[in-house]
């Protein structure tokens, strides 16, 4: 049994965003700065997975001030899976409904951009499920906060008023979270992760949401 549980977003309360949209956000990015013809590899760079002193570097190489670049392309990101929502191609799986069957409170911790996880959320009626929810500001010093960093989920867990939590997530870097947070950890294997071999042992596995009602105690 756990005070709380907190759950990753993407991959885990809705689908992950095609890699697609990041990679033709982060070239609108590049093009609303004022950089027509960006090195693809810096866009790929750009659309996920960029740090701090990465894209320092990048901006360098084109004259670009990195804190407003990135604000930009979070901002660009944000509104791009937007449009995906909107337009049915980013959706909830069909088990959140079981979320009003937890018995433990309830919170969200995502990389994704704050404004993004707030629209999902309201979006797709979820949101009176959550006692808190957090994704990254727009700026620079969020990267190094995100996953599998514990700065999310501590400040989740404060929110919440957890003694004991439980982290569901899809990916190593929020088992890895988890550990550093001091918390257990749930894999769930959504279909993206049915073959998926981790390298990182987690608390528990499961095959959906529905699974975790048995670990976490319903109402």
């Amino acid at each position: 049994m756990y005070d709380a549980v907190v759950f990753d977003n993407d991959g885990v309360l809705v689908g992950r965003t095609p890699f697609d949209t990041l990679r033709e956000a982060a070239w609108d990015a590049f093009e609303s700065a004022g950089v027509e013809d960006p090195d693809l590899a810096h866009v790929d760079d750009v659309a996920a997975g960029v740090t701090p002193g990465d894209l320092a570097s990048l901006c360098e190489r084109y004259d670009l001030d990195p804190g407003e670049f990135w604000t930009l392309r979070d901002r660009v990101a944000s509104e791009a899976q937007v449009r995906d929502a909107r337009s049915g191609r980013k959706t909830p799986y069909d088990d959140v409904d079981v979320l009003r069957e937890f018995d433990a409170k309830l919170g969200v911790v995502s990389s994704n951009q704050q404004a993004t996880v707030d629209f999902l959320l309201d979006h797709f009626g979820l949101d009176g499920h959550f006692g808190t929810a957090y994704g990254r500001e727009p700026t620079i010093a969020s990267l190094s906060r995100k996953k599998p960093s514990p700065y999310y989920i501590e400040r989740a867990l404060e929110d919440l008023e957890a003694d004991t939590a439980l982290f569901v997530g899809d990916n190593e870097s929020d088992i890895e979270a988890a550990d550093n947070a001091g918390v257990d950890s749930a894999f769930i294997r959504r279909p993206h992760r049915r073959d998926f071999d981790l390298s990182r042992q987690p608390t528990y596995e499961v095959a959906d949401l529905h699974d975790l009602l048995s670990i976490c105690g319903r109402r």
